[in-house]
């Protein structure tokens, strides 16, 4: 979960800042994957469902793929130059859980710049949606936002290096845009 300073608001009542979480809060090492294969959009949402759930048994990766698709409809997640971010609300979790996957051969994604999408960081955020899920958003709109980060993303030929690029890079973003 992201975390928060508590401090002194309107009338002296005490409130917690809204801080964004560091990606390595909601991502770990397991959850990236360098050079999937994807045969299409629902393909990759596929293998993002299944990643998203490695860590949580109780969840079935079938229930998340419906959430990222009903998502889907509700407006494509393409954040376009290659990069897109599928993300749903679940119930029966409490933090943030996000994936990523670097496609060996890009998919249509229904991007609005017509690109094909390689690089996929999928999230799952709780179904009762707090602050600090709100950052975890915004935070993962801007890292995928740095086409830096994006060409360094798509030069990683492991899941490690996939994995160190994209928590190196994002707290170089967030250390230059959080502030």
């Amino acid at each position: 979960s992201g975390s928060g300073a508590v401090t002194r608001g309107r009338a002296g009542r005490f409130q917690k800042e809204t801080i964004p979480m560091s990606l390595q809060e909601s991502i770990k090492p397991d959850g990236v994957l360098c050079n999937a294969t994807a045969r299409s959009k629902k393909h990759c949402l596929e293998i993002l469902s299944e990643l998203l759930i490695r860590n949580i048994p109780d969840i079935a990766s079938d229930d998340i793929f419906e959430c990222l698709i009903s998502r889907e409809r509700l407006g494509c997640t393409s954040l376009d130059r290659g990069a897109a971010f599928p993300h749903c609300r679940v119930k029966g979790i409490d933090d943030s859980v996000a994936v990523l996957i670097k496609l060996s051969e890009p998919v249509d994604f229904d991007s609005a710049d017509g690109e094909p999408v390689d690089i996929v960081l999928a999230m799952m955020v709780p179904e009762e949606v707090e602050d600090h899920h709100r950052a975890d958003v915004e935070l993962v709109t801007r890292v995928l936002a740095d086409e830096g980060l994006r060409a360094r993303l798509r030069e990683t030929t492991s899941s490690k290096d996939l994995y160190d690029a994209l928590i190196n890079g994002a707290d170089m973003t967030c250390q230059a845009n959080c502030a």
